[in-house]
């Protein structure tokens, strides 16, 4: 099929739209003198502003609808829908123009939910699901990972920071978007009383308070929760030699820049396919593996609908006394 026209879709969030870049790359670099687009919301703009393999990226405030006339007008080949839901489905009718859509597994998630059939689950990344979007363009991966890519300004100077004599530092990610993906503060604080490295936190401004309990326990941490923009904290991965994370839209920025991950599961499972992609031989996985109501859901909850946490707050954290 000859396209001269893409237009990617991928509404949400941080962790899902980085790992539709290896798409964005060897569909600009395999179909040759192709224009890829990207649709996104303006919120999450900073994380293709500056990939190179994209010719335009456009975003909207609230609702696609917003911006139908501007996509209408660029006159689009092909769509590639990498979100599927019914907003997407509804920009696909308002454009008319052939499509290929992303297999979300919903059935096998939900086996895998309600009656923990794990096994129901395909052995595949989500990168590899992506790449079966375009299969019929002749596209294949190139199995050169993630993309992330910052600004100049964005440069966090790390060394400014006081971090004794030491260049190597962990960044410890608190937060995440649902409480049940969250590591909870005693575990953060476990974390930092075994971590022998600096350590620098990072997260948004409502983790801010957790931020600030943990700095009261251990003064020697740098807390910049709440500090950065998403891509200031991308700078600080970047430079980080280990980064701690849960299952997290920073989790994936680490793995872009090849970083070592130890990442931290609660409610939701690696083998939803959300893992850190292409990861460093280095990484590790800790989980509570065994409990009977792990996975709970495909994305979280505000609290744990057991009351107990359990997957979370059994975790041991003796790994990091290493570290």
């Amino acid at each position: 099929m000859q396209v001269k026209k893409i237009l990617i879709v991928r509404f949400s969030s941080i962790g899902d739209i980085v790992l539709t870049t290896p798409v964005v790359r060897c569909l600009k670099q395999q179909l040759k003198g192709a224009e890829v687009h990207f649709v996104t919301k303006e919120i999450f703009r900073d994380t293709l502003v500056h990939n190179p393999y994209l010719d335009k990226l456009h975003t909207f405030k609230k609702d696609v609808a917003e911006i139908y006339s501007e996509l209408k007008a660029e006159k689009f080949d092909l769509i590639i829908d990498l979100h599927k839901n019914l907003r997407s489905l509804r920009l696909k009718q308002t454009l008319g123009v052939k499509s290929y859509s992303f297999n979300k597994i919903n059935l096998q998630k939900f086996a895998a939910v309600n009656f923990k059939m794990i096994g129901s689950l395909p052995d595949k990344h989500i990168v590899e699901r992506y790449f079966e979007t375009v299969e019929k363009l002749g596209v294949k991966p190139d199995e050169q990972g993630l993309d992330y890519y910052i600004s100049k300004n964005d440069h966090v100077n790390v060394s400014t920071l006081y971090l004794g004599n030491n260049s190597d530092f962990v960044s410890v990610v608190a937060g995440g978007s649902y409480f049940t993906k969250q590591i909870p503060l005693n575990k953060l604080a476990e974390i930092c009383s075994r971590v022998k490295l600096p350590v620098i936190l990072l997260g948004g401004p409502t983790d801010k308070q957790v931020g600030d309990e943990l700095k009261k326990q251990f003064p020697g941490i740098i807390n910049l929760c709440g500090a950065l923009s998403l891509n200031q904290s991308a700078s600080v991965i970047s430079q980080s030699s280990l980064v701690i994370s849960s299952d997290t839209g920073l989790m994936h920025i680490a793995a872009a820049f090849g970083k070592r991950i130890i990442s931290i599961w609660g409610n939701t499972i690696p083998e939803f396919g959300m893992g850190p992609y292409k990861p460093n031989s280095q990484n590790q996985i800790l989980e509570v593996k065994g409990l009977s109501c792990r996975p709970c859901s495909k994305l979280g909850f505000k609290k744990c609908p057991k009351g107990h946490f359990k997957c979370m707050n059994d975790i041991d954290t003796t790994i990091f006394t290493s570290v």
